[in-house]
């Protein structure tokens, strides 16, 4: 067991690189801050919400609190904490909850590390307000680049008190009490878009999903070249993400049996709700998983993938790239894997080294279409 150490928390099995961080400010001074009040609450009282790795969680058992309870929308981001918690002989002092009621009931302080997203701070705030103690106190802190009065607005619609604390290492703590009646819940989002189907595609969108209910652009301009996919028995949509592609191809193709995957418990949310609301829930199995883990060697014969250019806030190819070598290692000889990419990563020769041969099929401004095939 090794003495616990914010700057021995680890980022793995998330992607390791010298610009990407387990621990950042904003970790640091949400524990400073909390620090105190740390120690006087009851086990189980402390929630944290948005822990990228485990810092927050474990500096604040380490910090005196007990039974914290924990969400992170990532599966990712749970391994890096049970991992470093194993490391640090803080494991079973924490338990992991879904976004909800069994999360928030009776709690009296929150740390969160604040969302990207609106819609995602709006979905938590609404949950807070909803279950928490009437009592409770949401420490949100963000680095201030990232922070907007927006973030205010939206935590003023369930609270009464809000204010925000002295920027220190670019970050800054903004503090909510005194929850106010949380009325209905807005999500899942809905949308609907017309895609050269029959009837229009119906898209759903927790608040942490990425992208809400909106059709990514990308996207948009990938889904009518799938028609001219080869013919298979099956295919993964990864990195499903509010589900369009999967909703898509089931549609399109009615014998196709399709994999919807992706880390996010949002993604996954949104993405059994897309399928639902298109009328093909029992075609699409939609699975919780880090990239392509669960999947067996070359046993896949189709794989569409929009993947992610970015790790947390931090623009970064690293996840894109360990998608692509998955991708590589789980299609069977002749599998393709079609794939959309902001144009100017220039993807396809890293797709050429880590799938196979690898060919244009559509290009925008914006965007490039590609297939590759595994040797």
């Amino acid at each position: 067991m090794t003495e616990f150490n914010l700057d021995d928390v680890r980022r793995w099995p998330d992607v390791e690189a010298e610009n990407l961080y387990a621990v950042d400010a904003t970790d640091r001074l949400l524990l400073a801050t909390a620090s105190v009040a740390l120690r006087e609450y009851a086990p189980g009282e402390v929630v944290v919400v948005g822990d990228t790795h485990g810092a927050l969680t474990l500096g604040a058992l380490q910090a005196g609190a007990d039974r914290v309870r924990v969400h992170q929308d990532s599966l990712t981001g749970e391994r890096a904490l049970a991992a470093n918690a194993r490391t640090f002989g803080l494991d079973g002092r924490y338990t992991p909850a879904a976004l909800g009621k069994d999360l928030f009931d009776g709690a009296r302080l929150v740390l969160l590390q604040l969302p990207r997203s609106l819609d995602a701070l709006e979905e938590i705030a609404w949950h807070i307000a909803n279950s928490a103690s009437s009592g409770v106190t949401v420490l949100a802190g963000g680095r201030v680049k990232h922070m907007t009065a927006a973030m205010n607005q939206t935590l003023g619609k369930y609270f009464e008190l809000i204010s925000a604390g002295l920027a220190r290492q670019k970050s800054r703590v903004i503090t909510a009490a005194g929850p106010l009646p949380a009325g209905p819940c807005r999500f899942p989002a809905k949308a609907e878009y017309d895609v050269g189907l029959s009837r229009p595609l119906q898209l759903r969108a927790y608040g942490a999903t990425f992208g809400g209910a909106k059709l990514d652009p990308g996207t948009r301009l990938l889904l009518p070249h799938l028609q001219h996919a080869p013919a298979a028995a099956s295919a993964v949509d990864l990195g499903c993400g509010n589900g369009t592609i999967a909703a898509y191809l089931a549609l399109s193709r009615p014998a196709l049996a399709i994999t919807a995957i992706d880390p996010s418990a949002a993604a996954v949310a949104a993405s059994r709700a897309t399928a639902e609301a298109n009328g093909v829930g029992g075609r699409i199995a939609v699975v919780r998983e880090d990239g392509l883990a669960g999947r067996a060697e070359a046993g896949d014969e189709l794989i569409v993938l929009n993947p992610p250019f970015h790790s947390g806030h931090a623009v970064h190819a690293g996840v894109a790239l360990k998608l692509f070598a998955e991708a590589g290692r789980v299609l069977r000889p002749g599998g393709e894997l079609w794939t959309v990419w902001n144009s100017h990563l220039q993807y396809r020769r890293s797709l050429e080294k880590l799938v196979g041969p690898t060919r244009q099929i559509a290009r925008n401004p914006k965007f490039t279409v590609t297939v590759s095939t595994r040797a």
